[in-house]
Parts: structure tokens; C-alpha cells; sequence
């Protein structure tokens, strides 16, 4: 498998791509859109890659939201589906 990470970024931009229930409700708790990690994922920096991770492979990556502000996503790759899933979503403070 290439690397994971270019993958879930394609996946994301050619919007292949689910949200977890979980990814859903911190979202709401954060007061972060979701087109907003969306569109975050053009310019995101990859902080860790678990390519063995179960039950799906997984990503970090930190991401610059439009109004400036950092966090932190995680996403995973679904390969029985083929498209990548937002796990949850955290401010760096």
C-alpha cells in the first residue's frame, strides 16, 4: 500500500469521504463546520501515520481552519468502502 496519507487527502478532495458519529457530535461541541476540516485538508500537515491501526488504517494531521485557527484531525481509511471517514477533532490548546 503507498503511503496513507496522500490517499485519505485524495479521497477527502474528491469528496469520498464519511463523518463519524463521534466526528459529528465534537463538530458541534467545537463549533467547527465540517467543510471547514474539509477544506483544511488541502494544506494539512501529517503528524502521525498508523497504517496497521484496526480496524482502520489512520491518520493526524494538523490543519489551519479559514479563520486561522489549528487543529488537530483524525482521520481513517475504510477500505471495504474505499473512502475515508473523520474520527474526531481537536484544538491544540
Amino acid at each position: 500500500m503507498k503511503k496513507l496519507f496522500p490517499i485519505i487527502r485524495e479521497l477527502v478532495d474528491t469528496e469520498k469521504y464519511v463523518v463519524g458519529q463521534h466526528a459529528a457530535e465534537r463538530l458541534e461541541e467545537r463549533d467547527i463546520l465540517e467543510w471547514q476540516v474539509v477544506a483544511g485538508m488541502a494544506e494539512a500537515v501529517l503528524l502521525a501515520e498508523w497504517p496497521d491501526s484496526t480496524p482502520n488504517p489512520t491518520v493526524e494531521v494538523s490543519e489551519t481552519l479559514p479563520d486561522g485557527v489549528e487543529i488537530k484531525a483524525v482521520w481513517s481509511y475504510l477500505r471495504q468502502s474505499g473512502v475515508a471517514k473523520l474520527v474526531t477533532v481537536h484544538f491544540f490548546n
